[in-house]
């Protein structure tokens, strides 16, 4: 019976409990995407990633990413979780400060700081492109997510999974938010986006801006901590200008709202415009998954 690797760990958190939880099935060569798809279905987390040797000679390794119901080209939890449990597990060397991550999306770099439970990944995500909104989109969002949208408060952002993102301009607004899910799902299913992204400004606390993501139509309710989606708001930051005022890097807190407490690391490049994620990880389980 073949056994493979597994590990579960929490990302965007250094305290297991309080990230995203991701599964992991190391050196997962020789399964198929049928099965990986049922093991992630199995797991019944938001995404459930599975570490390969890389097709290209510039990768250190590469991974595939599930949610329940499909494979996504990137995701940035099981980016950052995925390069933690490349390191933990052996399959590339400790101590490398940089690495490259092969994906459906394509090559995407890996920064490596500290070691251990110190240690912070950040990856670079796909490039970004705004979408064009249909002219009953934004209406239909506003009802959505239950806020008055003004056209420039929303757009739909294709950084490998299509989100599409509100800026509800305040904390308060984006922690207090009841949206409607069943709309969210079906505006979501009509679009083939993964989900719909909520931020606003947030003034204490450690971090500069509030995130929550929602994604009912790929079975996530409420994503806890959300890695493409900050990629996003970022990428569209970038487009605005920088008006908003967040700067070329900002902390993002995500996930008080069902009980946990992530942080994100944003940057972009003020060169190229390239949008990196990054945070700390915590591993809860270490075993072996025997698939008979």
């Amino acid at each position: 019976m073949p056994i493979f690797s597994f590990l579960q760990l929490d990302v965007f958190a250094s305290r297991l409990l309080e990230g995203n939880p991701l599964a992991v099935v190391v050196d997962a060569e020789g399964l198929d995407e049928a099965t990986m798809q049922c093991i992630a279905r199995w797991t019944n987390l938001s995404e459930t990633a599975f570490l390969l040797p890389p097709s290209s000679a510039a990768a250190d390794y590469r991974v595939r990413i599930f949610t329940p119901r499909q494979e996504l080209p990137f995701a940035g939890h099981p980016s950052v979780g995925s390069a933690y449990a490349a390191i933990e597990s052996g399959l590339v060397a400790a101590g490398k400060s940089a690495l490259v991550q092969e994906c459906a999306a394509g090559l995407l770099p890996v920064r490596v700081e500290g070691d251990g439970r110190d240690r912070v990944i950040h990856v670079q995500a796909p490039p970004a492109a705004l979408r064009a909104v249909s002219a009953a989109q934004p209406s239909t969002l506003g009802r959505a997510v239950h806020a008055e949208l003004a056209e420039e408060q929303s757009c739909l952002i294709d950084n490998g999974p299509l989100w599409f993102v509100c800026d509800l301009r305040e904390e308060a607004a984006v922690r207090q938010l009841q949206p409607d899910l069943a709309a969210i799902g079906a505006l979501c299913e009509a679009a083939g986006a993964v989900g719909v992204s909520v931020f606003g400004r947030q003034r204490s606390g450690g971090a500069s801006m509030a995130v929550r993501a929602f994604c009912p139509a790929d079975g996530i309710p409420e994503d806890p901590v959300t890695g493409s989606a900050n990629a996003a708001i970022m990428a569209w930051l970038g487009e605005r200008d920088g008006r908003d005022g967040y700067g070329l890097r900002y902390r993002a807190s995500q996930g008080r709202e069902v009980d946990r407490d992530g942080y994100v690391e944003v940057e972009r490049d003020p060169a190229s415009g390239a949008v990196t994620i990054g945070g700390a990880c915590a591993i809860g389980v270490r075993g072996e998954l025997q698939i008979d």
